[in-house]
């Protein structure tokens, strides 16, 4: 074969591998993106139509020029869509994922006390339950099996929010690993010569021990209503 078929050939297949190496995105590379996304997505959302270039600018107090520089990148990443030549056209791709649409978010409505109507808030908000929880530890949840912390308004099938941190303050609770393998969820005290477990839940003994092994420390507690 001549060789310049088999050129044309090799190039033919690299184009073709990169093509199929190329990876959908989902998500907005920068904050500002993110911001941009975001603000279409509410005021389509709000209003039935997308935002000016002019409306952007002003919302974030950059030139519509950096306004249309931003949106060509993210049509470039195929995050939105929009036609040149009408106004009020920008769409969001179906693939999109903002950070505040993770399953982790709910949205934030109002604020309510016992016995008190509703404080409505003006423009809702999102809590995002991984910054409720945050912390520069690993964070990981449990299921609860036992009554033994239920003083502490923590009940068998409530899920506790944990902290991966071993070095527990006393009347902390924690999760605990005894000396016989078995895990245990007590409250945290050191004494002169040993360690003391508290349950929450005169039923309950204290266990005493001088070797156990701290694997976290609970910062919150997630109740599913039955």
């Amino acid at each position: 074969m001549p060789s310049g078929h088999r050129r044309r050939s090799t190039r033919r297949g690299s184009a073709g591998s990169r093509g199929r190496g190329r990876q959908r995105q989902t998500r907005p590379a920068t904050p500002r993106q993110t911001e941009i996304l975001t603000f279409v997505r509410d005021y389509t959302h709000k209003r039935g139509y997308s935002p000016t270039y002019d409306e952007i600018a002003a919302e974030f107090g950059i030139s519509k020029v950096t306004v249309f520089e931003h949106l060509s990148i993210l049509e470039e990443r195929g995050l939105l869509s929009r036609d040149r030549h009408k106004a009020r056209s920008l769409r969001l791709s179906s693939h999109l994922e903002l950070p505040d649409e993770r399953p982790s978010c709910l949205r934030l409505v109002g604020r309510i006390a016992a016995g008190a109507p509703i404080e409505a808030i003006e423009e809702p908000e999102v809590l995002d339950l991984e910054e409720v929880f945050t912390s520069r530890h690993e964070v990981f949840a449990l299921e609860v099996k036992g009554d033994s912390m239920i003083d502490d308004n923590i009940l068998d099938g409530d899920y506790v929010v944990v902290e991966g941190r071993t070095t527990p303050n006393n009347g902390e609770t924690v999760v605990a690993l005894l000396d016989d393998g078995e895990a245990t969820l007590k409250r945290f005290y050191r004494e002169k010569s040993r360690v003391r477990l508290q349950p929450a839940n005169p039923k309950y003994q204290p266990i005493y021990t001088t070797s156990v092994r701290v694997q976290g420390v609970v910062i919150g507690v997630v109740r599913r209503t039955r």
